[in-house]
């Protein structure tokens, strides 16, 4: 190990720097240590009896390092590494200092280092470019960005797609963004056991409708200890209470908005919505009294569906009208299953056969089924996490404070991202191979959602306001998430305050300019329409992007993907696909043609080992606010991360005893069950 100081006094009695080095391995490695190298020294310069330095996991290691020089402040340490016979990977935590004076200096490496190597490593303390005097500095700053630039580049997955990571498996990722032995081993095992216990069961082997509504229950009844939510499914589903609440509590709470006038193309009229709304109102009084709401899923229409098993598929484009009773409680009133109103297309209504309409809103959450995975997860969470960490590590050295503040929400994001464009949106996958639409369908839904995103629907208050979603009961994803917003803009804000004085200090950040052009470019394409800013001019506006990128990949991904197998293992709650096309006319539906138009039952049994995988709380999860790997050197941010945590802990209680005595908790805002980054 050489240490690179600022110079001071001269020649003298020998200096004793003690040296401790945190880390973990897979094999025994060995690394140099040897005298320091003091300003003006041969770069590379090493002792002449280099001693050979094996720790082992979680292993701390103490090391004497003596030289005649006074070296002042220390500001960068070099680590060498080589291997003798096998490999010797050595993930290398940090290196604490410990000068002849008592002054303690903290050196975060958290990287993997593979083969031999040699690696910089600057003191711990956040720095800005600004901040940089000396030239070694500077030139460090230059290299290591020059480094990731080459390593992690962009490619395009689709037209119309944010650009992706260019590796084309997961073995071709850098170790220090794959997933460690531990999270690959649970990961494996889970998926495994789900797919071993529903093939035993023999639903991997039936391509044949399900028998009847109560055998649907045997493909999660076999879950022991995730059952509970399912089973509850199983008994609410078909009543229109259930169905209103899931647009609100459900996966996919972003899609519902006021209506305050209603669209030509669903011709509603007050006579079909009377006996719904009750006495003493009428449709015209309730919208203007914000009681109307809408779902429109019009990024479907004209989606090409696909075949399972040799058999056609179909897609539908529905818009569903919901009203707000007197007790509060959200309840659908009508529903057409296209985007053009005719005789082919009825409106259903609650009044109609019972059949009739479960089957209409069993098409909507086909429906929901689409928006929710493909736009609600994987591109507004999965695939812009994906975006902001490339960003990151492309243009934000290590001794960045804003790399100190986001790489922990990245964590593993770069792995399962690439893992689901290998196994689950390729074509072949799951996406391909158990929904209705096809991989050139998928690739359009994913096009036509990216063109409507905007930065107010990634700002959760932003969000709220603009969907007129501000006041309405029982709303626990708004509740919740916007008490996760605040505590994460919170300690953003002390974060950005301690780091950047003024506006201008944002202004003149080069990196971090850089680094919000690189999302607005490859993440959004450039497109100015979205509102989603190419530079950062002032304090504020860096704490709320900020505070959108570490909200998206935390709690937002939590609030969309926790509850997918709660909500999907019952298969008419969220069909994967529809095997007959939308009725055309009311008073034909019964009961074997509800069962033969939802998936088949291996088509379910396909999707639910998919769900109860992305949903899984495996046991290397970090939680919102945990930041083990201690990026942050110095008191005030550590200080703050304190505080952020507490503030969590508050919104847990609150939580907690809200749910204590309701009859479907709402948890998966619950930051017991936040992880940091999307890492599943």
């Amino acid at each position: 190990m050489e240490e690179r100081g600022l110079g001071g006094g001269g020649k003298g009695a020998w200096r004793g720097w003690r040296t401790r080095i945190f880390g973990g391995c897979s094999e025994p490695p060995f690394c140099w240590w040897g005298t320091p190298v003091p300003p003006g020294a041969t770069p590379g310069q090493l002792p002449p009896h280099p001693k050979p330095f094996p720790p082992h996991r979680h292993q701390e290691k103490n090391l004497t390092v003596r030289c005649e020089q006074d070296l002042g402040p220390i500001v960068l340490i070099r680590l060498h590494k080589w291997r003798l016979f096998l490999e010797d990977a050595w993930f290398c935590k940090d290196v604490r200092v410990t000068a002849p004076d008592g002054t303690l200096y903290r050196f975060p490496c958290h990287q993997w280092l593979e083969g031999v190597t040699t690696v910089e490593v600057r003191e711990g303390s956040g720095k800005k470019p600004a901040d940089d005097e000396l030239e070694i500095l500077k030139e460090h700053r230059r290299q290591e960005l020059k480094a990731r630039q080459e390593a992690y580049q962009w490619k395009n997955f689709a037209e119309g797609w944010p650009r992706c990571l260019n590796v084309g498996s997961i073995f071709e990722l850098d170790s220090n963004v794959q997933f460690s032995c531990v999270r690959a081993t649970n990961f494996t095992g889970v998926l495994i056991f789900q797919g071993a216990s529903h093939l035993l069961a023999g639903f991997l082997l039936r391509n044949s409708s399900w028998n009847s509504l109560d055998e649907m229950r045997s493909i999660f009844s076999r879950t022991k200890g995730r059952e509970i939510v399912p089973e509850y499914v199983a008994k609410h589903w078909r009543e229109d209470d259930f169905f209103g609440y899931q647009f609100l509590n459900g996966n996919n709470p972003i899609v519902i908005q006021r209506c305050t006038a209603l669209p030509a193309k669903f011709p509603v009229t007050p006579e079909m919505v009377a006996g719904s709304l009750g006495g003493g109102t009428n449709l015209n009084k309730e919208m203007q009294e914000g009681r109307i709401f809408i779902v429109d899923y019009e990024v479907l229409e004209g989606i090409p569906a696909g075949t399972i098993h040799g058999r056609q598929q179909y897609v539908a484009a529905p818009l569903c009208l919901l009203h707000q009773g007197a007790d509060g409680l959200l309840r659908p009133i009508a529903i057409q299953l296209s985007q053009t109103p005719g005789p082919t297309s009825p409106i259903f209504l609650p009044s109609d056969a019972e059949w009739d309409w479960l089957l209409a809103k069993t098409w909507v959450r086909n429906a929901d089924f689409y928006s929710h995975q493909l736009l609600t997860h994987l591109l507004r969470t999965h695939l812009f996490g994906e975006v902001f960490a490339i960003a990151t590590l492309r243009q934000l050295p290590a001794c960045h404070p804003l790399f100190k503040l986001l790489m922990p929400h990245f964590h593993f994001t770069l792995h399962i991202n690439t893992l689901a464009r290998c196994v689950l949106i390729n074509p072949g996958g799951v996406i391909d191979k158990a929904t209705g639409v096809t991989y050139e369908g998928m690739l359009l839904i994913g096009q036509r959602g990216l063109a409507k995103v905007t930065y107010t629907s990634l700002c959760l208050p932003d969000d709220i306001r603009h969907r007129g979603m501000a006041d309405l009961p029982n709303y626990h994803y708004r509740d919740d998430g916007m008490s996760l917003w605040e505590a994460t803009e919170s300690f953003v804000s002390g974060i950005v305050a301690f780091y950047y004085r003024e506006d201008a200090a944002v202004r003149g950040d080069a990196e971090l300019q850089a680094w919000v052009m690189d999302i607005f470019t490859n993440g959004f394409l450039g497109r100015t329409s979205s509102g989603i800013p190419s530079s950062l001019q002032t304090v504020a506006e860096l704490t709320k992007f900020l505070t959108m990128v570490v909200f998206t990949c935390s709690a937002q991904h939590a609030a969309v993907n926790n509850g997918q197998y709660d909500l999907g293992a019952f298969p008419p709650n969220a069909p994967s696909s529809m095997r007959h096309p939308p009725p055309v006319e009311k008073g034909k539906t019964l009961l074997q043609h509800f069962l033969n138009t939802i998936p088949e039952v291996d088509t379910t049994a396909n999707i639910v080992v998919a769900l109860i995988l992305l949903s899984s709380r495996l046991s290397d999860r970090r939680l919102l606010g945990h930041y083990p790997e201690e990026r942050f050197t110095e008191a005030e941010p550590r200080r703050l991360i304190r505080a952020f945590q507490g503030r969590l802990e508050e919104i847990r209680d609150r939580i907690e005893e809200r749910n204590h005595w309701a009859p479907l908790r709402y948890s998966y805002m619950n930051p017991l069950e936040i992880e940091n980054s999307i890492s599943i």
